[in-house]
């Protein structure tokens, strides 16, 4: 994977403006007026389909399940020259980061790279002119009016390069491409030997409450990644474009790996080395695979007597303290996104769920 890619998610999406409103063809009648003369209103303008980067939109993932969006089309003109009411235009709200294709001509419409940029992509139709606009000295009861013009209409790919909530990270065989099955409907390969993720794998993770954020599986590191060992440090620039770095440290390594503690060393001494910006950025630390551990002792408690922060156990195959790490995960997000905290919705089960 080269080091300019980016996470994409796409959508194809069709939109039709509204059509404008018939002209109207009216006579003015009333009493004592016998030559009242046209009094036909225009029709209204349709409404255009206007995409619109929106903070707090993340992903396309719902344009999966509806691909047609019409704006409204304009009302007919009547009687007494009163125009037809013009249909608002449609927005469509998309995450900041979106590039707009037309689906056809493959040509870039607009990259809508920060929150309150926008794009017409289909121009509504403009209302048809009554029959008042086609008096003349020598045809004072003109009976014709124009119709409505068609709105326009177009099939879009929506490409998103999209910016990940939580990056995993940690050394190879940690169980981070088997947390990310578990929490989100993403399928990565596993297997139990090193280096089975070769580029980012990304789930959205879903919460209740409509809480939804997005966590990408990054390649496993090793010490000396910054110099280009391993995969190298390929992918370490995705994880500064995460809110909040997960840092998985497997709890039961076998006798060639380092332990815990060392392996925690060795993630954050590559971090630091690549970017001290990307040292201080969040993390959780997360000791994983508790269903192999069978010491006496907390290995928690150790590994924070150790490294000085606070450590959650999990057990990402049987889902112990899944949720858990969730709902930890979310404080910090939205804390990023300076959005309030919502109460779960016991209505729609999460995917995060603990399991005993």
């Amino acid at each position: 994977m080269g080091g300019d890619r980016v996470f994409i998610d796409e959508a194809e999406v069709y939109c039709k403006a509204g059509d404008g409103g018939n002209g109207c063809v009216s006579l003015r009648r009333e009493r004592f007026l016998p030559r009242g003369g046209p009094d036909g209103g225009d029709g209204g303008n349709g409404g255009s389909v206007v995409l619109v980067a929106t903070a707090g939109v993340d992903t396309l993932l719902d344009f999966k399940g509806k691909h047609h969006w019409k704006a409204g089309r304009g009302r007919p003109g009547m009687g007494k020259n009163m125009t037809g009411a013009g249909s608002e235009d449609l927005h469509i709200h998309l995450p900041a980061g979106t590039l707009v294709y037309d689906r056809d001509s493959e040509i870039l419409l607009k990259d809508l790279a920060n929150a309150g940029d926008s794009v017409c992509v289909a121009c509504g139709g403009r209302g048809g002119r009554g029959n008042k606009f086609f008096a003349t000295p020598t045809n004072q009861t003109p009976r014709e009016a124009e119709p409505g013009e068609p709105g326009e209409e177009r099939w879009l790919r929506l490409e998103l390069k999209l910016i990940a909530d939580v990056g995993l990270v940690g050394l190879p065989n940690a169980g981070k491409s088997t947390l990310l099955s578990r929490v989100s409907k993403a399928r990565p390969k596993i297997a139990d030997y090193p280096f089975t993720t070769l580029k980012p794998q990304l789930g959205i993770v879903e919460l209740a409450g409509y809480r939804r954020f997005v966590m990408a599986d990054l390649p496993g590191l090793i010490e000396g990644a910054h110099r280009g060992e391993g995969l190298g440090d390929t992918f370490l620039r995705h994880i500064e474009r995460t809110r909040v770095i997960l840092h998985l440290i497997d709890v039961a390594p076998d006798d060639s790996s380092p332990g815990p503690a060392e392996a925690y060393r060795i993630i954050r001494g590559e971090l630091a080395s690549y970017s001290p910006a990307l040292a201080d950025k969040p993390e959780l630390v997360v000791i994983n695979k508790l269903d192999l551990w069978c010491g006496d002792t907390d290995p928690c408690a150790e590994l924070e007597a150790e490294i000085g922060c606070k450590v959650l156990g999990i057990s990402a195959v049987t889902g112990k303290n899944v949720g858990t790490l969730g709902e930890r995960i979310w404080e910090y997000v939205a804390e990023d996104r300076r959005e309030p905290l919502p109460e779960p919705d016991p209505g729609r089960p999460p995917h995060m769920v603990d399991h005993s």
